[in-house]
């Protein structure tokens, strides 16, 4: 998109370049045909006029099509990120379910064994796997921010690691 950009202000500067050396030439008056009727005026200022006025739309085209990507992004973004909310929320969710049912199984099995059965360390490498688990989640969380990030970035054109531009 850069190159693009770039290319357009050559094109601009060489026209204004052009225009300036050849003023005189630009402001001869001549006899212009309007299909219904015919016009005295300088063709040069005409011509470049149009240009001014195509050169605009574009600018206001490019703009336009840019923001609409932008605000695109940050809706995906808004979505994504309330995904893997409702999606930490129901691993949790999950987890202690599981915590209940295996304390519940583990209380059934140490009354079949007589009672000889010490679930304390089981109850604790279980709450060790669920921490585990979380720092997990939010590192990967944050590895998912961080990316959208990045995105959001090189859709702006604000990318904080510039290399070399592709068209």
């Amino acid at each position: 998109m850069r190159a693009r950009n770039v290319f357009l202000l050559v094109v601009v500067l060489a026209t204004s370049l052009f225009a300036w050396l050849n003023w005189p030439v630009f402001q001869e008056v001549k006899t212009l045909s309007l299909l219904i009727t015919k016009v005295e005026a300088p063709f040069g200022v005409v011509m470049l006029t149009v240009m001014s006025v195509l050169l605009l739309v574009y600018f206001l085209y490019a703009v336009g099509l840019e923001a609409a990507a932008l605000l695109e992004v940050k809706k995906y973004a808004r979505e994504l990120l309330a995904s893997r909310k409702l999606a930490d929320e129901a691993e949790a969710s999950r987890f202690t379910e599981l915590r209940k049912y295996l304390e519940a199984e583990l209380v059934g099995l140490k009354s079949q064994a007589g009672g000889t059965t010490n679930i304390k360390p089981l109850l604790d490498r279980l709450d060790q796997l669920e921490h585990t688990l979380r720092d997990q989640m939010e590192k990967s969380g944050n590895t998912l921010a961080a990316y959208i990030g990045e995105l959001e970035d090189q859709i702006t054109g604000q990318d904080r690691h510039p290399g070399p531009s592709k068209q």
